[in-house]
């Protein structure tokens, strides 16, 4: 059937603009005006984008299937004390599926090309705060439950998650900084609220000891977690390996395509993990958790969408509004 369709053309790195360019990528490059058509064609040819979009699309629906399990086949979903998992569930889904969009479809031009990312990053925010919210109810360690700490962590989450989006919207948008301060800015807008919101995690798994520690059998899935998410980043901050060897991995094996597998494995093992702590800590965590309402997990996660929208929107009219400024200069010129 493909053979009746004509795909669309590949390009080297000369033959498109900068704004396209990545690191130590020298060929498969789509064309930079697509229709959303040709977008779509991409998808079953090999461009540097193809396995960006299906490592990221492909799981998305084992994610959505895990929520209906949770919300149908279970019936959990009526149950307070799930509602943190099903909030880190619909993150789960949500964020993979932005970012499988947003590489498919951010060729069809240079503005589109950034409000597609605008909406990964805000994505991506929704999940750092899914995580927190899911931590905050079922991963604390037991001596910090009800503590100063524990009672604005999901707030301060909130803010950070605001944060994150602005910062990473900005690093694409601003035209002013150089392209090294954008790529530091855009790893800070994720490094900052991963550390905050793993704070609890990294106290129990790493130096916490003696009682009230939380010692379970999720401890030995969360060190792989944390180890499979700190090589995502290493990954996606360095663009090893083809930064050593540009144009030989510019289809199969560069660092973003690993950059994702990476990430959704270790969103598996983060699942995982919360499952284990659920299930192990389940009576305690009644007993002694304050009460999980809809305000401090579907409230805060709504919060943030509502904010990431919002700031997505005032960055995507500010595009437009910079491109008719400068269509306009032209015209006089």
């Amino acid at each position: 059937m493909l053979n009746l369709i004509k795909l669309p053309q590949v390009f080297t790195i000369n033959q498109v603009p900068k704004v396209f360019h990545e690191d130590g990528i020298m060929s498969g490059y789509r064309h930079p005006c697509s229709s959303a058509k040709d977008c779509v064609l991409s998808l079953f040819q090999l461009t540097n984008e193809t396995l960006n979009i299906w490592t990221h699309f492909l799981p998305t629906w084992f994610f959505l299937w895990k929520l209906l399990t949770v919300v149908l086949i279970q019936g959990d979903w009526q149950d307070p004390f799930t509602w943190p998992l099903l909030v880190f569930l619909v993150s789960c889904c949500v964020y993979p599926l932005a970012s499988s969009c947003a590489h498919t479809f951010s060729i069809m031009s240079e503005q589109a090309r950034h409000i597609c990312f605008f909406f990964d990053y805000g994505a991506l925010s929704f999940y750092s705060l899914g995580s927190a919210i899911t931590y905050s109810f079922y991963t604390f360690p037991d001596k910090w439950v009800n503590s100063t700490f524990h009672k604005y962590y999901v707030p301060i989450a909130v803010v950070n998650s605001t944060i994150s989006t602005t910062m990473a919207c900005y690093s694409r948008f601003s035209e002013k900084l150089e392209k090294r301060i954008c790529k530091c800015l855009r790893v800070m807008a994720f490094v900052y609220p991963y550390l905050f919101d793993n704070i609890p995690l990294f106290y129990r798994i790493f130096v916490c000891v003696g009682e009230g520690c939380t010692v379970n059998e999720a401890s030995a899935v969360h060190y792989q977690h944390t180890t499979l998410t700190l090589l995502t980043g290493f990954l996606f901050a360095t663009h090893l390996p083809e930064r050593l060897a540009p144009g030989s991995f510019d289809y199969i094996g560069h660092s973003h395509q690993l950059f994702h597998v990476f990430a959704i494995i270790a969103t598996y093992f983060q699942m995982t993990a919360i499952e284990l702590d659920m299930a192990a800590r389940r009576q305690w965590l009644h007993a002694h958790l304050p009460p999980i309402t809809f305000l401090n997990t579907a409230g805060a996660a709504f919060l943030c969408v509502a904010s990431s929208l919002c700031i997505i929107y005032f960055f995507s009219m500010a595009l437009f509004s910079n491109r008719r400024m400068k269509e306009r200069k032209k015209e006089v010129t």
